[in-house]
């Protein structure tokens, strides 16, 4: 029995769980409930039913969509049966997915609808490992050779006996792959990140433990892309080593329906990413402008009292006077409202978050804890926890990983690298990128670059791929420096550093705008915290026109004003920003600038704006 089947029926789970809920859906108004002794009952038929449609050990089942029971189903399901579960981003191209589904030798592609199956059929003909996909939502749109619905899918497999299930499970081993993530693959192809059964059940019992998960009572909301090593970990994984129960948001979850989820479900543990929790504060801030009077001073004097008391946390200090009775009238009122109420561990990762956003939930006692780790790390190589956090860190190692700082400089910054049990196998068929990943001692090189302080807990300033080498040879970590920039300005979005390669630094603004809920692109209305960030300034903007049409000239000097009091806490004039543009959008997914996981696509920005960087440098 391989360990995850063993995770999802161990004794314990079987004898404690057996109706215990495990995941849920809600579909037509209703919530579509598994128990965990229905779950695990159909992951079972599930490998039989990939084993009828010709899964080979150690070949693919790629699973394209939005988070459902169905895509953890088809995942286990793979694993059950021997193969490699392998996610693929919904936001690919047919291209991309060809690369994926090539590399990965995928027999069965698992899609969500329509959309995403026309991707695969376009390019089926140059998949020759492909042999069948299935339709997980709705019914099929036309009648094709060797394509299913999810019905007809879990009933393929019933004439397959439990010998032949028991065969594939027999072979598998702690050692050998057990899924595949791939990276996302800015700078190339992407490549296929071999997880072993040790490294995703280690990690879990490690990850669980070190935060405090209680067996058979944590509740988890899945909307973040299953593709992604912390949804597959956060959605699927921990909770069977847990006991714990998921709920799957709606497709629209980043449109507007995050919330109304939130509510029903009231999760225990609540992971974000940077990007949730900024529109979460941008919404309670315009808000609150609503309120006026005795509640208004009410929930001014309690945010302070909240951010004091958060702190009082972090250094373990006396909690401030009042900080009961502000919990009693704001906190626990703000936190019901979002959900939260019942959650005891609040996450941000993936990508950097501003001191402005981090200081926001601090005063509503909503401790935001950072995780920090890759793919190739199966996840959280450190975390803070909520005894153990230090706002800017990324905490500290998961109990049996450990961290070296590859050639620090003066002020402590070096590579981060990786040691222990959570570290992959590899790269699917690519030795020399393998090999290229790890020291000579068999450290992991994860490419970032950070510092630990005297109390061991991990910073991360930057990326060794994102370092800007000026034409002076100054050495530029980017994020501190766009940090300060979105800390003077809350009009701005986004912003990026130009300058590898270059006499002097630049910069890309993109201000806050309302984004279309049905395409995620950007629109032209300014949102209305950026709307009254101009009021204040003595502009009447409303949109993008409004500002780069007319040239506004309170914005552009409020800007300058920003740019400068940025300049003040750079080191040096190598780096200081010398010239910036406001770009005509905000940065997005359909747009390109960022990717699945809201990431900035810092090559694919370069490209698209290659114009308009180099007037920075042609300019006199």
């Amino acid at each position: 029995m391989n360990q995850l089947q063993s995770s999802l029926c161990s004794t314990r789970q079987r004898k404690k769980l057996p109706n215990g809920l495990a995941v849920a859906v809600k579909r037509d108004g209703d919530w579509k409930k598994w128990t965990y002794q229905q779950y695990y009952d159909d992951v079972r038929k599930a490998a039989k039913a990939f084993i009828k449609l010709g899964l080979e050990p150690y070949n693919a089942v790629s699973i394209l969509g939005f988070n459902s029971p169905e895509w953890a189903i088809a995942d286990l399901g793979a694993i059950f049966a021997g193969g490699l579960a392998t996610g693929v981003y919904t936001t690919n191209t047919p291209e991309a997915c060809k690369f994926i589904l090539s590399d990965s030798r995928t027999n069965v592609a698992v899609v969500e609808n329509d959309v995403q199956l026309q991707k695969i059929i376009k390019i089926w003909d140059d998949l020759p490992h492909l042999k069948a996909i299935v339709q997980y939502t709705g019914e099929l749109k036309e009648a094709k050779e060797n394509v299913y619905t999810w019905k007809d899918f879990m009933a393929k497999g019933e004439d397959v006996p439990d010998s032949t299930l028991q065969e594939r499970l027999n072979i598998q081993a702690p050692n050998k792959a057990c899924t595949l993530v791939y990276t996302s693959g800015t700078t190339g192809n992407p490549k296929g990140v071999m997880l072993s059964h040790d490294n995703i059940t280690w990690i879990c019992r490690q990850h669980g433990r070190n935060v405090n998960y209680k067996f058979g009572v944590e509740v988890a909301v899945s909307y973040l892309p299953l593709s992604h090593i912390a949804g597959q970990l956060m959605d699927i994984h921990i909770p069977i080593a847990f006991g714990g129960s998921i709920y799957f948001a709606q497709p629209d979850a980043l449109k507007g329906t995050l919330k109304n989820t939130l509510q029903e479900a009231r999760p225990t543990a609540f992971f974000g990413v940077p990007r949730v929790w900024e529109k979460f504060m941008e919404k309670m801030v315009e808000k609150g402008k609503a309120v006026t009077g005795v509640k208004k001073m009410i929930g001014t004097k309690a945010k302070e009292i909240g951010l004091r008391g958060v702190y009082a946390k972090m250094n373990k200090q006396w909690m401030p006077f009042g900080w009961t009775l502000a919990n009693v009238l704001v906190f626990n009122k703000v936190k019901a409202e979002l959900g939260l109420d019942r959650c005891a561990m609040t996450y941000t990762g993936a990508a950097p978050i501003s001191k402005e956003t981090i200081e926001y939930f601090y005063s509503l006692n909503i401790p935001l804890l950072s995780v920090f780790g890759l793919s190739e790390s199966t996840g959280p190589h450190t975390v803070d926890t909520v005894t153990e956090f230090r706002i800017g860190s990324v905490g500290k190692e998961t109990p049996g990983c450990e961290t070296k700082i590859e050639n620090p400089e003066e002020d402590g910054n070096g590579e981060i690298c990786m040691w222990g049990r959570h570290i992959f196998m590899g790269y699917l068929r690519n030795e020399a990128k393998t090999v290229e990943t790890f020291d000579e001692a068999g450290w992991l090189k994860s490419g970032d670059i950070g510092r630990k302080d005297k109390d061991g807990f991990l910073f991360v300033t930057g990326r060794i791929k994102e370092l800007i080498i000026t034409a002076g040879g100054e050495n530029v970590a980017p994020i501190p420096i766009e940090g300060n920039v979105k800390e003077a300005l809350p009009c701005v979005s986004n912003c990026m550093l130009i300058g590898d390669q270059r006499k002097f630094l630049t910069m890309l603004i993109s201000l806050k705008v309302e984004m279309n809920v049905e395409t995620g692109a950007p629109t032209d209305n300014l949102t209305q915290d950026a709307v009254e960030w101009c009021k204040s300034i003595g502009s009447e903007a409303t949109t993008m026109a409004d500002v780069l049409d007319n040239k506004d000239k309170n914005v552009l000097k409020a800007i300058q004003a920003g740019i400068d009091q940025a300049n003040t806490k750079t080191t040096s004039r190598a780096t200081k920003i010398q010239k910036w543009t406001i770009l005509p959008t905000d940065f997005s997914i359909p747009g390109g600038e960022l990717g699945p996981t809201l990431k900035t696509r810092r090559p694919k920005i370069v490209q698209k704006y290659e114009q308009t960087i180099e007037a920075f440098y042609t300019e006199s």
